[in-house]
């Protein structure tokens, strides 16, 4: 966990959050179905669910799902969008790294985009004592890819000139690093897939989409987040005035078993 992350509060930014921020697309979902890593009737538990993305897909798939974030405005949001959806799901407001959940209690626990953010050593550690013999974790990610001259990159460089603390530009969308970060936890069976997929954002989508992330409203006062929309507006209108934009995404996810 880096100094910049024990700043962030994305209880700020919850209402963007939920209306403007893409969710796993359904062939991730189908993905993890297809392979067995996730089977109907799962007990699961998504941790730093946020707006409850990844949670509400697996309820819709037919598991009993628990998430878990730290921000309550996160967790309205997601009750509010969950409403929408016609699905129930259970929260609870504590962390990834000290859950207060019953041990050997859940088949699954998932992690979507936010892995990142945790103290993982602790979180490894704490999704292994929940999880029963033989359950999977999933650490998922679907992140914009930025590309030479298209809009993601232009909008990573706005970004550091308004937030020069905010150093997660340039990725790829692949996070190698968490494979030896669930080895080193006793995990076992560690396997990877990864797939392209571009998104659709309206203007103003986008900018609620930036909005929402960390570099933006999770980190700076409201006035400089009012500034960066402003200048990201202008961008948009001159550098990228088509309306919708695809935007390239990569969706990639780790799984693994814990050990019986």
């Amino acid at each position: 966990m880096t100094e910049f992350s024990k700043k962030l509060d994305f209880g700020k930014t919850a209402a963007d959050y939920g209306r403007h921020r893409a969710g796993f697309p359904a062939r991730f979902f189908d993905t993890l179905f297809e392979t067995g890593k996730v089977r109907k009737g799962d007990h699961a538990l998504d941790l730093g669910t946020g707006t409850g993305a990844l949670a509400r897909g697996l309820a819709l798939r037919g598991c009993e799902v628990t998430g878990l974030d730290r921000s309550r405005e996160l967790l309205d949001e997601a009750n509010r969008l969950d409403r929408e959806a016609g699905v129930s799901i259970q929260y609870v407001q504590a962390s990834a790294e000290e859950t207060r959940l019953p041990a050997d209690a859940f088949d699954v626990v998932g992690a979507g985009q936010c892995w990142h953010w945790f103290d993982r050593k602790r979180a490894a550690a704490e999704a292994r004592r929940v999880l029963k013999a033989g359950g999977h974790i999933i650490i998922a990610h679907f992140d914009w890819v930025p590309l030479p001259g298209d809009v993601a990159e232009a909008t990573e460089h706005l970004i550091s000139e308004h937030n020069p603390e905010w150093k997660l530009g340039g990725g790829t969308g692949i996070h190698p690093g968490w494979f030896a970060e669930l080895a080193i936890a006793g995990f076992k069976e560690l396997e990877a897939f990864a797939f392209d997929e571009a998104v659709t954002y309206s203007h103003n989508d986008w900018r609620g989409r930036i909005r929402a992330s960390a570099g933006v409203g999770a980190s700076l006062p409201t006035d400089a987040v009012k500034r960066f929309d402003a200048a990201l507006r202008e961008l948009l209108k001159e550098r990228f005035p088509q309306d919708p934009l695809e935007v390239p995404h990569r969706v990639w996810a780790v799984t693994a078993r814990a050990p019986k």
